[in-house]
């Protein structure tokens, strides 16, 4: 007969004395637990002790959490919340320098308990710790412990950031601005200055005047704390009122900031980890965010400065530099030169830019290759201009479309996606990155108009090409913009017609009956293969981020199937694993047998819960939730798409429901095909005759594996 549901059997330790080993009834209130423990071990006051994990984290235990609880859990009996914050706030004041350092390490570590947290706070322990940073009397380790400690307990979110004094910050400035300091005080002062500018309107407005761009790239060059620097960078870029955007945007430029990460970061003799990419990612979008205001600002007709700019492009183009009366022809004689340069409206070009986006953008990214690629620019447009036979590349139509594509391939104007790190090294090798990257993709989209022989008609599919190309191009993360041209050179239309067809046909194969009958006779242990590669992966398990974490000081966690499909373990990490984690590290589980669904994005109980502005599409297509009973949840954001897939149909197929992942289909199309071919290689006819002919179930041919990972 099983146990009670309400009944959890563990362990719990005391210093000195054998475990005592017990049937916890969750429906008992905890305190009556304690009680019964302490007589145990014939201790007195029992109101003065708790119970938390003795493995992992080491959290308390709470009438909140202790449904979290699983059979076979080790626990330990410790002094409850409220007096070990007492005991370590009374020693944090002594005077003796030994005992106060010894109680910042262990208030450092508690501070993560948000039980612990929450009584530290209410003693006024967050002041006294401020205090102790505005004296200026700490040093090195004692230093080091009291800001992680500080940090740790306004990452809880109990007190509002705005309260922190203005002392404090010019404190915390004045470490990182000083020439010489351990580099653990500085990584964690400029996390917490971080923290300021993300959570605070009014402190991003006393650090912007504490911390200058350039005091900050300067810490680039130290590999320690590049990560720290680049995020208060960041964070400063993020929160700047829109009028200062673009005077830190010219600051950054002319303080180098962009070589500086090239040669310091993205070219180190260090490999780029997943927060640093996370970073330049960020910095990346945040750049190409400044261009969202050209972006969306139409062109004014009866502006003469703007329109000075088409006459610009049009002397360029057909008047050359010393052209005298170039600026003095009448409006009516420029309409022939205008349909050359491929505007849709050629009585007054200016209409065309009166849509966002791309809005003025455009026309500053044709500006820009009509002066610094200038002819490059000429050529484009007199090779299409010279033309008769309905193929000229309309260059304005064109260039405005471009624009538009880009921005929407870039995502300008988004904010970026929490736990993203699709960054691209070679925007980072150009201070023009932007416009440059407009003059490679205008120079591919002329190349493919005439491989397409397109006409005016062909408009929309060859601008479907050239997207497929840059997007394919960006997916192999070129370093240079010269490695980008390289990689368009090899995504010509012929290429890209025989990329699709290769593509269609693994998907689609032939339509014939024999080809679909023996489609079908394969499918089904195809299927079954994926399921085992997919249980397969779950017992070899996963690293998940701990989503909402801001601070560098990253928090992962791990999963993995028990060998037998019967318990899924999982627990805490306090870094990125290299390889498989035993299952001793993993200190919790959850049979399967009590596994009730798993839902995915919106439908996930951490997604509910998150702010609009967490809750973005990238995280939100990662997100799946393990619901099991009696009512709880095992929350997960996988790293990346393929993950995603895995454990999700993986968890599907240990449900003994179907999979539906888009990598499935991918996995089960290409598969069938590979299988098809090589069972077609025994069938001498694969015509469509009356009746198919026979099938070996097993020739000698098939012979195949395929990894996944």
């Amino acid at each position: 007969m099983p146990p009670p549901a309400d009944i959890v059997k563990v362990a719990i330790e005391w210093p000195g004395a054998n475990a005592q080993l017990i049937e916890m009834d969750q429906k008992r209130p905890l305190s009556s637990i304690i009680r019964e423990v302490c007589d145990g071990w014939s201790l007195s006051g029992s109101e003065q002790f708790a119970l938390r994990y003795a493995d992992g984290p080491q959290l308390y235990i709470t009438e909140q959490s202790r449904s979290e609880i699983k059979n076979g859990t080790i626990l330990r009996l410790a002094i409850s919340p409220a007096r070990a914050a007492r005991q370590l706030l009374e020693r944090i004041q002594s005077h003796g320098i030994d005992a106060r350092l010894e109680a910042l390490k262990e208030l450092a570590k508690l501070s993560a308990d948000p039980t612990f947290a929450a009584e530290f706070i209410n003693m006024e322990g967050i002041g006294t710790l401020a205090r102790l940073v505005e004296s200026g009397t700490h040093f090195g380790e004692m230093l080091a412990f009291t800001l992680t400690a500080f940090l740790e307990l306004m990452d809880h979110g109990i007190v509002s950031w705005d309260l922190i004094s203005l002392s404090f910050i010019k404190q915390i400035a004045g470490y990182v601005n000083q020439p010489m300091v351990d580099v653990s005080i500085l990584q964690r002062s400029l996390a917490i200055l971080e923290s300021m500018v993300l959570n605070s309107h009014s402190l991003y407005h006393r650090v912007a005047q504490e911390i200058t761009v350039g005091q900050l790239i300067g810490h680039l060059s130290n590999q320690e704390i590049q990560t720290y620097a680049i995020a208060l960078i960041n964070a400063l870029f993020l929160k700047a009122p829109e009028d200062r955007r673009q005077e830190m945007a010219s600051t950054l430029a002319q303080k180098h900031l962009r070589s500086i990460i090239l040669n310091h970061v993205i070219r180190g003799n260090r490999p780029i980890k997943a927060e640093m990419a996370h970073q330049l990612y960020v910095l990346q979008v945040l750049t190409f965010n400044l261009l969202e205001e050209r972006m969306m600002t139409k062109m004014d007709p009866n502006d003469q400065a703007q329109r000075d700019i088409i006459f610009e492009l049009r002397r360029i183009a057909f008047d050359g530099e010393n052209d005298p009366t170039g600026t003095e022809k009448r409006k009516a004689m420029y309409t022939k030169d205008y349909k050359m340069l491929g505007f849709t409206n050629h009585v007054n070009p200016a209409m065309d830019f009166t849509q966002t986006p791309p809005g003025m953008l455009a026309l500053d990214n044709m500006l820009y290759l009509a002066k610094v690629h200038q002819d490059t620019y000429i050529r484009i447009v007199l090779e299409n201009s010279s033309r008769e036979d309905k193929h000229e590349c309309p260059f304005g139509r064109c260039a405005i479309e471009l624009t538009r594509m880009l921005c929407e391939i870039l995502q300008v104007g988004e904010l970026p996606n929490e736990g993203c790190n699709d960054y691209h090294p070679m925007f980072f090798t150009h201070d023009r990155a932007w416009e440059e990257f407009f003059c490679v993709c205008i120079q591919l989209l002329n190349k493919t108009w005439k491989e397409m022989r397109a006409t005016a008609e062909d408009f929309i599919k060859v601008m479907q090409v050239v997207r497929e190309q840059i997007t394919r191009a960006l997916a192999m993360k070129p370093s240079s913009l010269d490695q980008l041209k390289n990689k368009l050179r090899g995504l010509n239309y012929s290429e890209i017609l025989r990329l699709r067809q290769s593509e269609r046909m693994s998907q689609d194969d032939f339509q014939s009956p024999p080809i679909i009958e023996l489609r079908e006779r394969i499918q089904p242990e195809i299927l079954e293969l994926i399921k085992q590669q997919r249980l397969n992966r779950l017992c070899e398990g996963s690293c998940f981020r701990k989503l909402g974490n801001r601070r560098r000081q990253e928090k992962f966690w791990f999963c993995r199937l028990s060998l037998n499909h019967k318990v899924l373990h999982y627990g805490d990490l306090d870094e990125s694993p290299q390889g498989e984690v035993p299952f001793e590290l993993l200190s919790d589980k959850i049979p399967v047998s009590d596994i009730k669904s798993v839902v995915t994005g919106k439908d996930c109980p951490h997604m509910k819960e998150k702010s609009a502005l967490k809750q973005n599409k990238e995280v939100l297509e990662l997100a799946f939730s393990v619901l099991y009973d009696p009512d709880e949840t095992l929350n997960f954001v996988a790293p990346n798409k393929y993950e995603y897939c895995i454990w999700t149909d993986g968890l599907c197929a240990l449900l003994g429901r179907e999979m539906g992942s888009d990598l499935t289909r991918s996995d089960l199309d290409t598969l069938i095909s590979m299988e098809m071919k090589l069972r077609l290689l025994d069938l001498e006819n694969i015509t469509i005759p009356e009746a198919p002919p026979p099938v070996p179930k097993e020739p000698s041919s098939y012979n195949f594996a395929y990894n996944y990972s």
